[in-house]
C-alpha cells in the first residue's frame, strides 16, 4: 500500500519546530568542525586575499528561515549541497530539521558520507564503471543513499551494479520538466521506466525527481511562479498516476531557492531541494521577491575580500580578485557590498577592475573590500576553505570538497 504523504513526512519533519533554536556555530561545536588555522580569532582585515568568507549570523538567519518555511508548508527539506560542498554546513542544515542532503558528483557525496552526513540523494546520473562502483559502496555504507534514473538502460546497469555489490539501490525517477537536460518525459515514457524499474530485483522505486531549474531564475515572483508551475505539471501529474496504479511512490523531490515559496504550494512536493539559501549571491538578488524586486528573503552571507592593489588612474581601482576569485558563467561580475551600483569589469585571472564614477569617494591602495558573489556554486568550487566571521573575527575556518575525480 502506497504510503501516505502524511506519514513520510512525519519522519522528516518530526522535531523541525524544537530544532529552529539549533546549535549555534559558536562555541565547542565550532572548533569541532574548524580547520587548524593561524588566522582563528583574527579580525578579518588580517586574511590574505582574495579570501572567501561567511557571515555566520547571516547564515545563521537563512538556516532557521528554511526551515520554519518547510515546516510552515508541510514539507521536508533536503538542501543542495552542491551550492557549499561543506560538511560542517551540511550538519547544521540537518541539525535546523533537514532529512537529508541533495549533492550533484560522486565526489561530494563521498565527502559528505565521510563526514557522517546521511540521507544524501545524487541528483545526477551515475553513469560509468567507476561511478557506479563508487555509488553502491556508499550505498553499502549508508543504505539511505538516493540515485536518479532516467532509462531502462540505465536501470539495467544499476541493477547489475548493485547485484555483484549486494546491495539494493534506491532510486527516483528523474523526470524532464523541459529542460532537455536529462531526464525521462513525463506521462507514458516516465510510467513504462517506473514497471521496469520494479521488475530489476536490486533496485528500489522510491519516487519521482524533477527540478526545474529554468524557473529558479525567472524575474518576477508571479512571472516564475507560472513558469514553475507549467513546467512541473507533467511530472506532478505522472506521480499521481503511478500512485493510483498502485505503485508505492514515497517521494516528489525538486525545487531551488527561487521557487522554495512556490512549489509547496503546488501540492505534490513531499520535499524541497533548495541550496543556495544558505549564501545568496547577485544573480538571485536580481530575480525579485514576493515584496520587491529585490529577492531579499535570505540574506547574502557569503562573500569575497579582495585588496586594492592600483591607483594609477583617477576613475578606477584594480583589486586582486579576478576570474580566478569569482565564477564567470553569468553576464555580470561581483556586487561590492558598500557601492552595489559601483560597475565591476574583469581584469584577467588576478585582476578586477571597479569604476569609481558613481561611488563619490576615493580608494585607498591596500584598501580592502568585500564582493557579494556572482554565482555561489561555482564560485565555492574555487577555493579550497571558507573563512567563517562572527562580527568582523575570524571564528572557524571550513574544508570545501571541491573536485570531482
Amino acid at each position: 500500500m502506497p504510503l501516505s504523504r502524511r506519514s513520510f513526512l512525519q519522519a522528516g519533519l518530526a522535531g523541525a519546530a524544537g530544532s529552529l533554536a539549533a546549535r549555534p556555530v559558536a562555541g565547542p561545536d565550532a572548533g569541532a568542525d574548524s580547520l587548524p588555522s593561524r588566522w582563528l580569532g583574527r579580525p578579518k582585515d588580517e586574511l590574505p586575499t582574495p579570501a572567501l568568507v561567511l557571515d555566520l549570523d547571516l547564515f545563521e538567519a537563512n538556516l532557521a528561515r528554511m526551515a520554519r518555511h518547510a515546516h510552515a508548508a508541510g514539507v521536508a527539506l533536503r538542501p543542495h549541497a552542491k551550492t557549499h560542498k561543506c560538511v560542517p554546513i551540511a550538519r547544521r542544515q540537518l541539525a535546523a530539521g533537514a532529512l537529508g542532503v541533495c549533492a550533484a558528483t560522486i565526489t561530494e557525496a563521498e565527502a559528505l558520507a565521510a563526514g557522517g552526513i546521511g540521507g544524501i540523494l545524487l541528483t545526477s546520473e551515475m553513469v560509468g564503471p567507476d561511478r557506479l562502483r563508487r555509488l553502491t559502496a556508499l550505498t553499502a555504507r549508508q543504505p539511505d543513499t538516493l540515485s536518479v534514473v532516467d532509462a531502462a538502460e540505465h536501470a539495467d546497469q544499476l541493477d547489475a551494479a548493485a547485484a555483484a555489490a549486494g546491495v539494493v539501490l534506491n532510486v527516483l525517477l528523474d523526470v524532464d520538466p523541459g529542460s532537455r537536460r536529462t531526464g525521462v518525459q513525463p506521462g507514458g515514457p516516465a510510467r513504462a521506466l517506473a514497471q521496469h524499474v520494479l521488475r530489476r530485483r536490486h533496485l528500489r522505486l522510491r519516487g519521482i525527481h524533477c527540478y526545474s531549474g529554468a524557473s529558479a531564475h525567472v524575474i518576477g515572483h508571479a512571472a516564475r511562479r507560472e513558469h514553475s508551475a507549467r513546467a512541473l505539471a507533467p511530472a506532478m501529474a505522472t506521480f499521481a498516476e503511478l500512485r493510483r496504479e498502485g505503485v508505492p511512490l514515497e517521494i516528489f523531490s525538486g525545487g531551488s531557492t527561487g521557487t522554495y515559496d512556490i512549489d509547496p504550494a503546488l501540492g505534490t512536493f513531499t520535499e524541497l531541494q533548495a541550496g543556495s539559501y544558505v549564501f545568496m549571491d547577485v544573480d538571485y538578488r536580481r530575480i525579485g521577491g514576493a515584496g520587491g524586486p529585490v529577492y531579499d528573503d535570505f540574506a547574502p552571507a557569503l562573500g569575497v575580500i579582495a585588496t586594492v592593489i592600483s591607483r594609477n588612474e583617477p576613475r578606477r581601482a584594480t583589486i586582486d580578485a579576478g576570474i580566478k576569485a569569482f565564477a564567470t558563467d553569468r553576464r555580470f561580475g561581483p556586487e561590492w557590498r558598500a557601492h552595489p551600483g559601483a560597475a565591476f569589469s574583469w581584469g584577467g585571472d588576478e585582476h578586477g577592475i571597479l569604476d569609481l564614477a558613481t561611488v563619490g569617494r576615493d580608494l585607498a591602495l591596500g584598501e580592502r573590500l568585500e564582493f557579494i558573489v556572482p554565482h555561489c556554486d561555482p564560485t565555492v568550487n574555487l577555493y579550497d576553505r571558507l573563512h567563517c566571521l562572527r562580527r568582523g573575527v575570524v571564528e572557524a575556518v571550513w574544508p570545501i570538497a571541491r573536485g570531482h575525480a
